[in-house]
């Protein structure tokens, strides 16, 4: 008499499938990612010789060329400029504050913000550019 032993179930999981799947999604989500508008502000910085990387950037004002304003990138009223740059600036040890704004931008609104900077007790103000890659200065 012969006994059948308990028969071994030979059981695997196919991956295959899971990682086509996968690489579709990938595909999908980097394809899509591109088309994908980050909102912001365009801003064409001036450019400049002596530019210098900035080793920390504490408070930042933006002003678009059509005069939008943005503190450290929060997008600001014109009428609330100055008190919210008051308590940037009361609150930051630093106490310096970064002018970004377009080359094509009128000067009135940098030397507002500029004058609002000192108002508020400012340590320094400094006016950033893009590095001038070898080219002459031009318009």
């Amino acid at each position: 008499m012969e006994f059948e032993g308990r028969k071994k179930i030979d059981m695997h999981v196919d991956i295959a499938p899971l990682v086509d799947i996968v690489f579709l999604l990938l595909l999908f989500f980097l394809l899509t990612s591109k088309f994908i508008k980050q909102p912001g502000m365009k801003i064409d910085l001036p450019r400049a010789q002596a530019a210098r990387q900035q080793d920390r950037q504490d408070i930042i004002v933006s002003i678009t060329r059509d005069e939008r304003y943005f503190l450290n990138g929060a997008p600001l009223d014109v009428m609330d400029v100055r008190s919210a740059l008051c308590e940037k600036i009361k609150a930051n040890e630093r106490k310096i504050v970064i002018i970004k704004a377009d080359k094509k931008t009128p000067l009135q609104p940098v030397v507002s913000v500029m004058d609002y900077s000192k108002q508020c007790s400012a340590n320094g103000v400094t006016i950033s550019t893009k590095l001038n890659s070898g080219a002459a200065p031009g318009p």
